[in-house]
């Protein structure tokens, strides 16, 4: 009986743990077991930064700067025409010497190339020819007077005389006066007339100081006066022509001697400086841009034409925004353009920001940050990083 009693406890017992077990298992089956407790939520937009991190970052305070208001334009720098010369000979002729090669520095009056000219051997055979007569009417005129003085002649002779030596000079210097222009000096034209000697070689001289741009002379060649291409051509590339084209759009700001900055690719942000000196009357009828010159200070020959080249020109007064250096400014994969601010140089916060164009380093904010704000330069794009190092792990976890 004892027995029974014991076997009937224990088999009651163990129903109960069934039952607790059984319960258990249907309350987790049903949702109704405690949850574990969350973790704390990842933010999609700030991060905290270690001491370690941070030396990796720079921190600036955005301020306020004052901004050009510019156009810019595309073009290409080119020889200023005011200041390059095609140089031709005056005369036909041969070549016979050339003194300088394409890229020599010439001076003003520097011999460029001579040739043999007809045309200067027929205006020196004159010279020699006024100077013989020039000689005999003069003594013709000296002798009539020393006879006057003895009555072996008349009054009339020496007037006769006279003519004929005054005719005689005025045919002289004619001709010395026609071998100027064929740029001979004094002293050549001494040389001529007293060794009644030809020979016919024309010098051509530079009209300014330059470089030579362009040479296509060459011994034996005929040079003919305005046939291209001109033998010679000399330019002064101490200032250069910026042609740019403009946008229709920009007309309106644009005017004549405004102040201009070029760059051009070779010489990285360098500014070159010049004015707008001519605006084309027409557009391109296909891209519906207008021309625009400047003028461009060239001192140390470092634009060479052929240069592509940005042109701005300030349109409006300057105008004060609030700025941060361009290492501060993070382009994100979806296009927006971000910042990181922060309070306590510790926890970043990304914000969206609204930039104008950068001038010298610096943006302006248009919109999204104000004065005085801390931001991150050096080091923004690392913040960007570990903020999506962190978000992409708290994705991961879960």
């Amino acid at each position: 009986m004892r027995t029974a009693t014991r076997s009937i406890m224990i088999g009651s017992l163990c129903g109960a743990v069934v039952v607790v077990a059984l319960g258990a298992y249907i309350a987790k089956a049903d949702g109704t077991a405690a949850a574990p407790k969350p973790a704390a939520a990842v933010s999609q937009d700030s991060v905290d930064l270690t001491d370690l991190q941070l030396k990796s970052v720079k921190v600036v305070t955005a301020t306020d700067h004052e901004f050009a208001v510019t156009s810019a334009a595309v073009g290409y720098i080119d020889f200023n025409q005011d200041h390059t010369a095609p140089v031709f000979a005056p005369y036909q002729g041969v070549i016979k010497q050339v003194f300088v090669a394409a890229g020599d520095t010439v001076r003003k009056g520097q011999a460029l190339f001579s040739i043999q000219s007809p045309d200067l051997v027929q205006a020196e055979s004159t010279l020699i020819a006024a100077a013989g007569v020039l000689k005999l009417t003069t003594k013709t005129l000296e002798r009539a007077k020393a006879m006057l003085t003895t009555q072996a002649s008349s009054q009339k002779d020496v007037e006769q005389a006279t003519s004929d030596q005054q005719t005689a000079e005025g045919a002289y210097k004619a001709a010395r006066d026609a071998l100027h222009i064929f740029g001979k000096s004094d002293s050549e034209i001494d040389a001529i007339a007293s060794s009644r000697h030809t020979d016919g070689e024309l010098t051509v001289l530079s009209p300014f100081a330059g470089q030579v741009t362009a040479r296509s002379a060459a011994p034996g060649v005929l040079a003919q006066p305005g046939t291209a291409p001109a033998p010679i051509t000399v330019s002064d590339l101490s200032s250069v022509w910026m042609v740019a084209n403009v946008t229709e759009s920009d007309i309106p700001k644009l005017r004549l001697g405004e102040p201009v900055a070029v760059t051009v690719d070779a010489w990285g942000d360098r500014q070159f400086k010049g004015t707008v000196t001519n605006i084309a009357a027409a557009l391109d009828p296909v891209a519906h841009r207008v021309a625009v010159r400047s003028v461009i200070a060239n001192p140390d020959l470092a634009l060479h034409p052929q240069m592509l080249a940005t042109f701005s020109i300030q349109t409006a007064a300057p105008s004060h925004l609030v700025s941060i250096p361009d290492s501060g400014v993070v382009r994100e994969g979806d296009g927006t353009i971000t910042v990181f601010v922060t309070k306590d140089q510790h926890h970043f916060t990304r914000r969206v920001v609204q930039l104008g164009a950068e001038q010298g380093g610096l943006y302006p904010i248009l919109s999204g940050l104000h004065a005085g704000e801390l931001v991150a330069s050096d080091g923004a794009l690392f913040i960007s990083n570990a903020l999506a190092l962190q978000v992409g792990g708290s994705a991961s976890d879960d």
